[in-house]
């Protein structure tokens, strides 16, 4: 994506509640001439620009992110860059948070009325910004037990040993040595389909619960992949390539023997920050058990890392299944 020649300074980003009035606070500084904004877009993307305090974008941008239920008009934004040189388009819902300099504070407001944002012309100052449970840089996610039925469960293991020979070595995109470590079967159509027809049973209430705008569905992947001992996969996201970019949404579900026959293969999500204009890793972080025929769901921009597997016996059988895969924006 386009990004304009603006610098901007990274700060850590407070989230948008309903009935609020974004502004800025109070000061005896000289007014800002112009606010920087850089807009977080899904996908791992986002873009710079310099506007001035009472350009009506502003609010626009706001308005779109307080419409937590996706109540308003679908829009297309259309913005100039480079001087006009450029034209950055999106629609709406792809704008998940915003980057101000100076900040702008959102302050709550109860009232029953059609929420509306109002940023006045005023002085700027520079407080600590709050986090809160919507701030984009704050990784989230959900896990859901029990997603599949028992006897869906039990033939799931059944298939996957009967077809342990079928399993091949994984590789990462960039052709990395002891980066990642497991077996993977890309080609399972029975339990894929049944993935991907429950997945799209809970797509809503898991959008819903993620606080992200909804997104018309596009292809679901499905990877088959089995961790043995002294497996793991490092730190990397899923959508930072041209081929990947429509991945809104990644999803791994867990499977295994009982008793559990391995320990470790912990799923790490970590929280972002932005430096230089991209999501990075920040030093705060989720780590997720991988719990019998469990779901997580997670936002395929966040960097994560599936921990060292310890599993004695080594014997296939025994290893840390998953079901994982993508759901990308049509």
């Amino acid at each position: 994506m386009a990004r304009s020649r603006s610098k901007v300074k990274p700060a850590r980003r407070s989230a948008f509640p309903a009935h609020s009035e974004a502004s800025l606070p109070d000061s005896p500084h000289t007014p800002p001439e112009v606010i920087q904004l850089t807009l977080l877009l899904s996908g791992g993307q986002d873009v710079t620009l310099a506007v001035e305090p009472d350009d009506p974008l502003i609010q626009q941008f706001y308005e779109v992110l307080l419409d937590w239920e996706g109540k308003r008009t679908r829009r297309l934004f259309q913005i100039p860059l480079d001087q006009g040189q450029a034209m950055l388009a999106f629609p709406c819902d792809r704008l998940i948070g915003l980057v101000t300099d100076p900040p702008l504070i959102v302050q709550t407001t109860e009232t029953t009325s059609p929420r509306s944002v109002r940023v006045p012309t005023a002085h700027a100052a520079f407080p600590n910004p709050v986090s809160t449970d919507r701030d984009p840089l704050r990784s989230r996610y959900i896990q859901l037990e029990n997603f599949f039925t028992p006897d869906e469960h039990r033939h799931l293991l059944e298939y996957v040993l009967a077809h342990q020979a079928d399993f091949v070595s994984t590789t990462t995109s960039t052709g990395a040595d002891n980066y990642r470590k497991s077996v993977v079967l890309y080609s399972f159509p029975e339990f894929a389909e049944l993935i991907q027809q429950r997945i799209q049973s809970v797509f809503p209430d898991v959008i819903a619960k993620l606080g992200i705008p909804p997104f018309s569905l596009g292809q679901i992947e499905s990877q088959l992949t089995g961790h043995n001992d002294g497996n793991f996969y490092k730190i990397h996201n899923d959508n930072g390539s041209p081929d990947t970019a429509t991945r809104e949404l990644t999803y791994v579900y867990y499977f295994h023997q009982e008793p559990k026959a391995f320990s470790g293969g912990e799923l790490v999500i970590y929280d972002s920050q932005i430096r230089n204009n991209y999501y990075v890793k920040a030093d705060t972080y989720h780590t997720v058990e991988p719990i019998n025929n469990s779901i997580v769901f997670f936002l395929s921009r966040y960097m994560h890392e599936v921990l060292p597997i310890q599993c004695p016996s080594r014997d296939f059988a025994d290893s840390r299944f998953t079901i994982n895969g993508w759901v990308r924006r049509a």
